[in-house]
C-alpha cells in the first residue's frame, strides 16, 4: 500500500506537469557551447542547490533543503530536533561542513546539527560528493556540505518581513534589512522560531487493553498520544557587511548569533507524565568570519579568519516521589575555535591553473558532568579540558590541454594534534563525449584519513586515547549531460557510480564497566550509484513548469572482523543507512502563482548491527509528500506575497529515528511583506 502511494505521488506530479503543458512535442534543438566549462570543476562531482530550493519555504531548517534535494539521508530525531546529513552510506561524522570557509562541526561529536542552520541565512549551498571533498579538506570521507552567504546585488534600502503561523501553535518570524550604496552593502538578518511542538501520533510502542462487561480482555490498540516535552525557541541574527572596490578586492564580515532553548521529547517507550521531569538543551553560539579576495589577471588570492564559540547546557531532572523535581543529568561544555586560511590561485596560459592553501583550526574544548548522588562523590565533576590543533595543507594542479579533456591531481597534508597523516592524494579526469549535448564523462579516486573525535579520545566515561584514525579508498565514476533552448527549456542530469573502502571505522560498544567506550572494530564497504534530473520548461502564456529528481542506492557492508563471539554484524547493512533513497521537486507557475510539490521516499532501514527482524530491528520505509500554493500581490509601494503549505499530505504514520514519531498533516501559512523602498 506504501509503494502504491508513493507511485502514484509521483505520477500525479507528472500528470499536473504535462496536463498543463498539453499535447506540444518538444524536439531536442542543437546546443552550442558558448565557453569552456571551469577549472575548478574538472571532474568533481558536486551538487549545487539553487536559490529556489533554499528560499522556497523560509521556515524550513538545511536539513529539510538537503532532504527534498539531494541524494543525501538525513536523519531526524523529531521536529525541531537534532537532524544530520550522511553521504553514500557514510556516517554523519564522515561529514565535512563548512559556513563561509570555516569548519562547523562540533570538535567534540564530529558533527553538525542542521535542524539549528536557518535556511533563510544561507545564500549559497553545494554539495563535494565522496573524492571531491579533498579539494575543500581532509576527513570528509562521505562528503562535504559547503554553505555561504553572498551581499544583495541592488543599491539601496531593502525591506523583508515574512509570519509564519503553523499546526501545533507554531510562530515563525523573519526580517531581513540591507543596504547598499557604491561598493558597501549590509545586512542584518533574523529568525525567531516558537512552538509547544505536542503534535499527536499513534503509539505504536503501546498497547492499550480493550475490557468486556465482566472486566475479560477482548482486545488491544495503539493508543493516541501527543509529542511530551517537545517544546522549543530558537533566535538566529545574522550579521555581513561587505566592500568591494569594484577593481578586483572585496571583503566581507559575517556575525551569525544563536540561541537555542530547546525541549527534548519523550520516548514512545516512556511512561508517566511530562510534569514529573524536565529533559532540556541549551545552546549559544557565536559565529564570525572576516575575508578578503584580490583579484587579478592571472592571479587569484584570499585569506580568511575567523572564531566560533558554543555553550551547550544539558540538564534532566526527575520528580524522586516528593514531588520535587531532583537532579539526574547536568552537563555542561563550553568550545571555542580559531579559524585561518590562506589560498592562491594562479593561472598559467589558459590550460593551467596551480593552487596552493593553507587551513589552520584550533580547537579548545572544556566538558564537565556533575555527579548529582549523595554519597558517590557528591558535586565531583568528571569531564575534560584539551585543546587540539588541526592544520591542513594542498596543493593541486589542472590542466586542460584541449577543450574536450580535463585532469587534475591534488596532494594534501593534514596535522591533527602532534600527529601527521600520509599524503592525501587525489586525482581526476573529465572528458566531453558529446559536444553538442554537453556530454561529459567523469571520474576519480583519493585517499582520504579521519581522526577521532575528542568525545572519542576523552569522554568521561569510555574515552579511548589509543583509538587510531579511520582511513579510506573512494572511487567514482559517471556521466553528465545538460540541453536547452533559450527561453524554452533546459534540461540536465547525472549519473554516478561510487566505491568507498574505509578501514578502522570508529564504534562505541557495551564494556563490561557498564558504559560505552569507542573501538575501531569495522572495515566497512559502501557502493553504489546516483542519478540526478533537471528539467524546466516555458509552457506559454504566462505557464512554466520544473522537475528535478534525485535516486540514489547505497549498500553499506560491514566487513570487518568479529568483535566478539556474538557479534553477528559482518555482511550487513550499517545500520540507519536506507539502501534507497529518492526525492521529487515539481513545480508549476502561472503568472503570479506558484504550486509547488515535494516527494521523499527512505527505503527500510536497520537499528541494530546485526540486521535484526525483530519488532524494534527495522523501520520501515515512508514516502513523504508536502505541496504549497502560493499566490504574489503586486502593488506600487509593496509586494506581498501569501502562501499556505501542507506537509505530510496522506497523513503518513513513520519513523527516521527508532522511538521518535513524527507529525501527521500539518500546515502553515506565510505572509511575505515587500516594501519598495
Amino acid at each position: 500500500m506504501d509503494l502504491l502511494r508513493g507511485c502514484i505521488s509521483v505520477v500525479a506530479v507528472w500528470a499536473v506537469c504535462m496536463n498543463a503543458y498539453g499535447q506540444r512535442t518538444i524536439e531536442l534543438p542543437e546546443v552550442t557551447t558558448n565557453g569552456v566549462r571551469p577549472m575548478s570543476d574538472i571532474g568533481v562531482q558536486r551538487t549545487v542547490l539553487d536559490s529556489l530550493a533554499l528560499k522556497e519555504n523560509v521556515a524550513l531548517s538545511i536539513a529539510d533543503v538537503l532532504a527534498y534535494n539531494s541524494s543525501l539521508f538525513v536523519k531526524n530525531y523529531g521536529r525541531a530536533t537534532q537532524s544530520t546529513v550522511a553521504f553514500r552510506g557514510t556516517s554523519p561524522a564522515h561529514t565535512t561542513v563548512t559556513w563561509n570557509g570555516m569548519n562547523i562541526n562540533t570538535p567534540m561529536l564530529g558533527m553538525t546539527d542542521f535542524s539549528l542552520i536557518p535556511a533563510y541565512f544561507i545564500d549559497e549551498a553545494s554539495l563535494l560528493h565522496g573524492t571531491s571533498s579533498v579539494n575543500l579538506s581532509g576527513g570528509g570521507l562521505g562528503g562535504a556540505v559547503q554553505l555561504a552567504t553572498r551581499p544583495k546585488d541592488e543599491d539601496g534600502w531593502g525591506l523583508q518581513y515574512v509570519q509564519g503561523i503553523g499546526s501545533f501553535s507554531t510562530f515563525d518570524e523573519f526580517l531581513r534589512v540591507n543596504y547598499g550604496k557604491g561598493g558597501w552593502h549590509t545586512s542584518t538578518r533574523v529568525v525567531y522560531s516558537s512552538s509547544p511542538n505536542d503534535y499527536k501520533y499513534r503509539n505504536r510502542d503501546k498497547k492499550e487493553n480493550i475490557y468486556d462487561d465482566d472486566h475479560n480482555i477482548v482486545g488491544q490498540y495503539h493508543p493516541w498520544e501527543r509529542n511530551r516535552s517537545g517544546a522549543y525557541k530558537d533566535l538566529h541574527l545574522l550579521q555581513e557587511v561587505y566592500y568591494t572596490t569594484g577593481k578586483g578586492d572585496d571583503a566581507g564580515l559575517k556575525l551569525w548569533y544563536l540561541d537555542s532553548n530547546r525541549e527534548l521529547p519523550m520516548l514512545t517507550t516512556d511512561y508517566g507524565d511530562d510534569s514529573e521531569f524536565e529533559n532540556r538543551q541549551r545552546e549559544r553560539t557565536f559565529r564570525g568570519v572576516l575575508s578578503w579576495q584580490h583579484r587579478r589577471r592571472g592571479y587569484k588570492i584570499e585569506a580568511d579568519g575567523g572564531y566560533a564559540y558554543t555553550r551547550m547546557a544539558y540538564d534532566y531532572r526527575r520528580d524522586s516521589g516528593n514531588g520535587v523535581l531532583a537532579v539526574m543529568t547536568r552537563s555542561r561544555s563550553r568550545s571555542h575555535t580559531i579559524y585561518g586560511n590562506v589560498a592562491a590561485d594562479m593561472y598559467v596560459g589558459r590550460k593551467w591553473v596551480i593552487s596552493a592553501s593553507v587551513k589552520a583550526h584550533q580547537y579548545f574544548v572544556r566538558s564537565e558532568d556533575a555527579n548529582p548522588f549523595e554519597g558517590v562523590g557528591g558535586n565531583q565533576i568528571f569531564g575534560y579540558d584539551k585543546g587540539r590543533v588541526e592544520l591542513t595543507g594542498a596543493v593541486s594542479a589542472k590542466w586542460r590541454p584541449t577543450e574536450r579533456i580535463g585532469l587534475s591531481a591534488v596532494l594534501r597534508e593534514e596535522m591533527v594534534g602532534r600527529e601527521f597523516s600520509p599524503v592525501i592524494p587525489a586525482l581526476f579526469l573529465d572528458y566531453t563525449l558529446v559536444p553538442r549535448y554537453n556530454v561529459v564523462l567523469k571520474a576519480s579516486g583519493s585517499r582520504n584519513y579521519r581522526y577521532p573525535t575528542l568525545n572519542d579520545m576523552y569522554f568521561v566515561p569510555g574515552g579511548n586515547p589509543r583509538l587510531t584514525h579511520e582511513s579510506g579508498w573512494t572511487y567514482d565514476a559517471g556521466v553528465q549531460f545538460a540541453v536547452g533552448k533559450s527561453g524554452r527549456y533546459a534540461l540536465s542530469g547525472s549519473a554516478t557510480w561510487f566505491s568507498s573502502y574505509i578501514d578502522d571505522w570508529i564504534l562505541w560498544l557495551p564494556t563490561t564497566k557498564g558504559f560505552f567506550s569507542p573501538r575501531n572494530v569495522k572495515s566497512v564497504h559502501a557502493y553504489g550509484v546516483e542519478v540526478k534530473a533537471d528539467m524546466t520548461m516555458a509552457l506559454g502564456r504566462g505557464w512554466h513548469a520544473g522537475v528535478d529528481g534525485s535516486y540514489s542506492w547505497t549498500p553499506s557492508i560491514n566487513k570487518g572482523d568479529k568483535y566478539s563471539p556474538a557479534d553477528n554484524s559482518q555482511g550487513k547493512q550499517l545500520p540507519y543507512v536506507p539502501r534507497v533513497s529518492a526525492s521529487v521537486n515539481a513545480r508549476l507557475t502561472w503568472k503570479n502563482w506558484t504550486l509547488h510539490y515535494k516527494w521523499l521516499h527512505y527505503s527500510q532501514r536497520y537499528t541494530m548491527t546485526d540486521n535484526s527482524a525483530s519488532l524494534t530491528g527495522t523501520l520501515p520505509p515512508y514516502y513523504m509528500n508536502n505541496v504549497s500554493l502560493e499566490k504574489l500581490f503586486e502593488w506600487r509601494r509593496l509586494d506581498l506575497s501569501v502562501k499556505v503549505a501542507v506537509n505530510n499530505l496522506f497523513n503518513e504514520e513513520y519513523l527516521s529515528v527508532l522511538s521518535r514519531p513524527m507529525p501527521g498533516t500539518n500546515f502553515e501559512i506565510f505572509f511575505s511583506v515587500t516594501p519598495k523602498l
